[in-house]
This record gives C-alpha cells, sequence and structure tokens, in this order.
C-alpha cells in the first residue's frame, strides 16, 4: 500500500525533513520516497506501507475515528494512512503533516472552485450526504519568497471556496475542530494540491506558522523564541500548571533578557546568568538576581529550580550535556533550551544527540519527557523541551 504526504518545512530544510523521515520510518520497518525542490519549503513523501506495519498513533486513531462515524468510509480510511507515518510533534523539521487525495488543473484560471467539487466528489459517500466531510478549510501555499505572491490570491479565493464547499455539504457552517481539515495548496495559479489533515496530529496554525506579536517592552526579538515554544509544546492548561507564578528559574546566557521577559512575564523568579548587561525594566521587576558568571559552571542559589532555560551561541554537543548534568543532579526539574545547528547534515547531527538524552535520563525512577521542534522564529537552531521531574511529567 502506498500513500503520499505534503509536508510543509523552512525553506532550505526539506533534505533534512527528508532525512528524519526516512530515519523514524525505517525504525517501524516502512520506507518511501520523496520529491522535492530545495528552498521550496515542502516535500510531498510517498510511503509504503507494509502489512506488518503498526501505526504511529494507535490512540489518535480511536479518537478520530469516532469523530468520523457516519461522516465517510473513505475519510475513516484515510485516516489510517495518515497515522502510518510519524506523528506530527514528533518531527523536529515539519511544520504541517496533511495527506494528499487529489490534484487539481485549471484549464479556466476564471474558475477554479468547480473543479475542486469535481475532486472532492469521490469522498462524499451515501453515509456521508447528510453530514459535512471538513470542520475547516485552509487555502495555503509555500512559506517562500515567491510563495508570498500567491499568498493575495489565495486569501481572496478562500471565500467563495468556503462558501461553496458549505452549499454543497463539504464544509460545516462553523469551523470544527474534531472534523478533517481540508488543505488546498498553491504552488502556482494554475493547479493545487488537494490535502486532509485530521484532528490532534495537525497544527492548528496556517501554514503552520504560529505568528507572534514582539511586545514593545521586550528587550530583544529572541524572547519570541521561548514565547514560540511554550505554546507549541504546551496546551493552555498545560501552561497554567507548568509556569505559575512564584516558581524558580536559571537563564543561561540571558543577557539582555529576552527569554528571562517571558519567564517574568508569568510571575517566575529568574537568576539571570551572563556576563553581559541586562535590561534595565527587567531588573526593575524585582524577580530578576543577576549572576556575573559562566553559564557552564554555574550553580542555582538554592541548588534547585524549577525550569532551566538557555539559549547560548556554543557548540550543540556541549550544550546537550549540559543540560543532562542539571536535570540528572536535580539542579532543575525542566528545561528549555536551543541547540545550534550545523549548515549541512542538521539531523544527522541531532539524532545521536536526542539517543543521548534518553540514554542519560531515563532510568528505573522516571522517563524523561523530550520533544523537539525547529520553530519559525528559530534559524539554524533546534528547540527542546525536556522534563525530568515526575509531576510536571504527568502534566502531558
Amino acid at each position: 500500500m502506498t500513500s503520499e504526504f505534503l509536508m510543509y518545512c523552512r525553506s532550505g530544510y526539506e533534505a533534512d525533513l527528508l532525512a528524519e523521515i526516512d530515519d523514524k520510518l525505517a525504525k517501524h520497518n516502512a520506507f518511501g520516497y520523496a520529491r522535492f525542490v530545495k528552498d521550496s519549503a515542502f516535500l510531498r513523501y510517498t510511503l509504503s506501507v507494509p502489512k506488518t506495519h503498526k501505526m504511529f498513533s494507535a490512540e489518535r486513531t480511536e479518537q478520530d475515528t469516532k469523530s468520523l462515524e457516519a461522516v465517510s468510509k473513505h475519510l475513516k480510511d484515510m485516516l489510517l494512512t495518515y497515522n502510518s507515518m510519524p506523528a506530527l510533534n514528533t518531527l523536529i523539521f515539519a511544520r504541517q503533516k496533511t495527506l494528499i487525495i487529489n490534484e487539481v488543473y485549471f484549464d479556466d484560471l476564471q474558475d477554479r472552485v468547480n473543479p475542486v467539487l469535481v475532486a472532492l466528489g469521490a469522498l462524499h459517500d451515501e453515509a456521508a450526504l447528510t453530514k459535512p466531510l471538513f470542520g475547516d478549510v485552509r487555502v495555503e501555499y509555500p512559506d517562500t519568497e515567491e510563495g508570498k505572491q500567491i499568498a493575495k490570491f489565495c486569501k481572496k479565493y478562500t471565500v467563495p471556496l468556503r462558501n461553496t464547499l458549505r452549499k454543497y455539504g463539504f464544509l460545516s457552517q462553523k469551523a470544527q475542530s474534531h472534523l478533517p481539515y481540508l488543505h488546498v495548496f498553491f504552488e502556482r495559479g494554475e493547479a493545487c494540491i488537494l490535502s486532509v489533515s485530521f484532528a490532534h496530529d495537525r497544527s492548528e496554525d496556517s501554514l503552520g506558522v504560529r505568528r507572534l506579536k514582539f511586545p514593545s517592552d521586550a528587550p530583544s526579538r529572541s524572547t519570541l523564541k521561548l514565547e514560540e515554544a511554550i505554546h507549541l509544546f504546551c496546551n493552555k492548561a498545560q501552561q497554567a500548571q507548568l509556569f505559575q507564578a512564584g516558581m524558580s528559574a536559571v537563564d543561561l546566557g540571558a543577557c539582555p533578557g529576552g527569554w528571562t521577559y517571558q519567564l517574568v512575564s508569568r510571575g517566575i523568579h529568574v537568576e539571570a546568568v551572563d556576563n553581559g548587561a541586562m535590561d534595565d525594566k527587567l531588573m526593575q521587576t524585582g524577580l530578576v538576581t543577576y549572576m556575573p558568571a559562566d553559564g557552564f559552571t554555574y550553580v542555582p542559589k538554592d541548588k534547585h529550580v524549577d525550569w532551566l532555560v538557555c539559549d547560548m551561541i556554543e557548540q550543540p554537543d556541549r550544550v546537550a550535556k549540559l543540560m543532562v548534568h542539571w536535570l540528572k543532579t536535580r539542579m532543575a526539574s525542566a528545561a528549555i533550551f536551543n541547540l545550534k545547528l550545523p549548515m549541512k547534515k542538521r539531523y544527522l547531527t541531532l539524532a545521536p544527540i536526542i539517543e543521548s538524552f534518553f540514554d542519560a535520563l531515563n532510568d528505573e525512577e522516571e522517563d524523561v519527557y523530550l520533544q523537539a521542534k525547529h520553530l519559525y522564529h528559530n534559524r539554524d537552531e533546534v528547540t527542546f523541551i525536556m522534563i525530568k521531574n515526575s509531576q510536571m511529567r504527568a502534566v502531558f
């Protein structure tokens, strides 16, 4: 059985996403091949799934199947295929994950709505006649300079497409996040790719990009990295439990205070470790203690903090060993940090480092919780969250 996926990523990271997918599929007795153009910000991956292959998301499959009851047998079958690809939150370099269902070429550029309806017709089986197939429609394009030229058309096209899909019963009258989403992807104006994503295993953000407004009183734009990481790794309920006012943290390489700003805004006390100057407004909050020290040798004042954050420009293996040391010795319960990436073979650099985290921190008492993502506000770096404390891990 073969199926084709459409995956978004940062421009220039297509080969890294491919290396990651190949590696994770191979460990589960599956394989495939990709088609992509360098710097295109997406790839198409054709997956071959043997009968013995176990789905990556069995629990998610069961949850989603219940929401698809009496909607469409075709979509329920697609869900099984969809979950044969690693889950989006386990893929470092993927921004969005969708399953391709059709490709449409437009003979008449004055009508790019009706051909989409025709292409979707096969999904509307008898059981689906009274139920909408999709909970939302996303008209998207590559996150590139060339893609921005298509963005204006996509915005105008969305309204008539949405109205027509609702008229003919393909789309719910109001957005319903428990249903599959229809993605209409334009690389160029003469054709589009139709694909579908399923609840619990997709990004809710357009293009898979979390766009944030820079706080006017933040000392540096690096603050957006930590803000995006917190939103991506933790939902609102998890954030409320994991980032409570009165908690303690250490920020290694803190100056001028972009990451400290995010912690202080949540009422967390921060030991800011750096030899540079901290932002005056942050210091006036009374929540920041400035420590002019070496981040690689610093020990927290009370020998323990809830959170360790780190955005130091250092070799990734050196920072990785430091993070392991803090969690293994219980100087911190959890950490969010960046690892800087080389220009080539980025995934191949990260893979053994990630294995070393599990080898060092998983033990008989408790395992480590780990997620990693190449964020929108990152450049040549990947952001990690690691949690060792069992009470904090239970939040997930």
